[in-house]
């Protein structure tokens, strides 16, 4: 644990959805599914790449941290195309 808080992905997914229903301008969520789904596709390709060469040259802790920010990412292209956790959980 890093600083205590834990998130589950639906917890962060809904805290995610939140922030882009309320249109924050602050928000680098709120940006990121302004900038669409292009933007966000090519930063999911740089953040899996990054999980896989994290898992062939780094420590479990820099793997974990690469697979946080990939999963956020693919959270932020489910928000830019309307896709919710169902959807999801229903094909795994």
């Amino acid at each position: 644990m890093l600083n205590g808080a834990v998130k589950t992905f639906d917890e962060l997914f809904n805290e995610l959805q939140r922030k882009v229903e309320g249109g924050d301008a602050e928000s680098e969520t709120v940006r990121a599914v302004r900038n669409g789904v292009h933007s966000i596709g090519k930063k999911i390709v740089e953040e899996a790449a990054e999980v896989w060469l994290a898992a062939e040259y780094q420590s479990d802790g820099e793997l974990a941290e690469e697979i946080s920010q990939l999963l956020y990412h693919v959270q932020v292209m489910m928000l830019a195309r309307q896709i919710d956790l169902t959807a999801v959980y229903q094909r795994l």
